[in-house]
């Protein structure tokens, strides 16, 4: 008991204080100049979320596949691509909209004239948002069950089709325009002339929202170990959600905020580059540096049935253009069923 309250434990409480204030900052910073970058573009918020700041949110992923693709543990790389997408949809979009429901229901108390119904998290799409949309969660649910039948022989070329698809539809992507004005974001004609250095902001605010999430990460595996917590109980849950924490906060506090769309896209973009992106780079670069990929699919089986699962329910909410706090309930208790079945699965 002494060296659970020792100087580290308390370091690491500092630590993780710290790092959820930036995390908070940086967040803010995030969402503040895409919005800004969606409207001078005229990509909307769907794409920018989409891409940019998904592509930047994956980063921990990216890392961990390509330091597994070197060393030859693409387990590991394929188990957290997967395994995040199944947060990033179910725990995200079920958080985000239990808590702005919360907020309708409690600003109804406050005020009646507040409607308790308004509290749907699925904006109106502008129709190339949509198929962005679309197109990124069917990819996100073909692939994991397809992988199923891959041989390892064939691994690395399915890892090159992989990047293919990623490579051509982010370029598609950045060439189309919306032809609505986002109106709910002003720009100045100063601000029309800044759009490298939004660009960059956004950027640097996603890195620190990961750099930040990392920290938290890292002193509470400290904590959690100096308390004689299983290292297969960390990995199962608290690295499990680290590599998520940058997309939790930034799709929550969107939605909060009002920009559902910048939110969706920021999920279901970093559900599309962690299917295609991460799991190329896991199952393509083995090859290029002479280590054979041998995985047994039929390993992921459980992982892939809650990723199909969970897309079906998604793509149905999305057909009815509605996610309130009802279906954010369905979606937190998928996503409880599968830890709980992953945990016992494990043990």
């Amino acid at each position: 008991m002494a060296d659970f309250f020792s100087a580290n434990f308390l370091l690491n409480i500092v630590i993780i204080a710290v790092a959820i204030v930036f995390l908070n900052l940086t967040s803010d910073v995030v969402i503040k100049f895409a919005t800004k970058i969606a409207a001078i573009t005229k990509l909307g918020k769907t794409s920018i979320g989409f891409t940019l700041i998904s592509l930047s949110t994956t980063l921990p992923e990216l890392t961990v596949a390509l330091s597994a693709a070197i060393s030859g543990g693409a387990a590991l790389s394929i188990g957290n691509a997967i395994g995040s997408n199944i947060f990033n949809i179910s725990a995200i979009l079920g958080i985000g909209a239990v808590i702005l429901g919360l907020n309708v229901f409690l600003g109804h108390k406050r005020n009646k004239t507040i409607c308790v119904d308004n509290n749907n998290i699925i904006p109106n799409f502008v129709s190339s948002e949509l198929s962005n949309i679309e197109f990124g969660l069917f990819v996100a649910s073909v692939v994991p069950l397809a992988l199923l039948y891959v041989s390892a022989e064939w691994a690395w070329f399915v890892g090159f089709i992989l990047l293919a698809v990623f490579g051509v539809y982010i370029y598609r992507l950045s060439k189309v325009r919306i032809t609505t004005e986002e109106t709910d974001v002003e720009i100045t004609p100063q601000e029309k002339g800044k759009l490298k250095q939004f660009v960059v902001f956004t950027i640097l605010g996603a890195l620190g929202v990961v750099i930040s999430a990392n920290f938290m990460v890292e002193a509470a595996i400290a904590i959690a170990t100096s308390a004689g917590v299983s290292q297969q109980v960390i990995g199962a849950t608290i690295v499990a959600l680290g590599t998520s924490i940058p997309e939790l906060t930034i799709g929550v506090k969107s939605i909060l905020r009002g920009h559902a769309n910048l939110a969706l896209g920021n999920i279901i973009g970093a559900a599309f580059f962690n299917t295609t992106l991460i799991l190329g780079v896991t199952l393509f670069v083995p090859a290029l540096v002479g280590l054979p990929v041998a995985i047994n699919m039929s390993v992921y089986l459980n992982l892939i049935l809650f990723s199909i699962i969970i897309n079906t329910f998604f793509w149905y909410f999305l057909s009815r253009k509605k996610i309130t706090w009802k279906e954010g309930t369905v979606l937190l208790t998928i996503y409880i069923l599968f830890i709980i079945t992953t945990v016992t699965a494990g043990l």
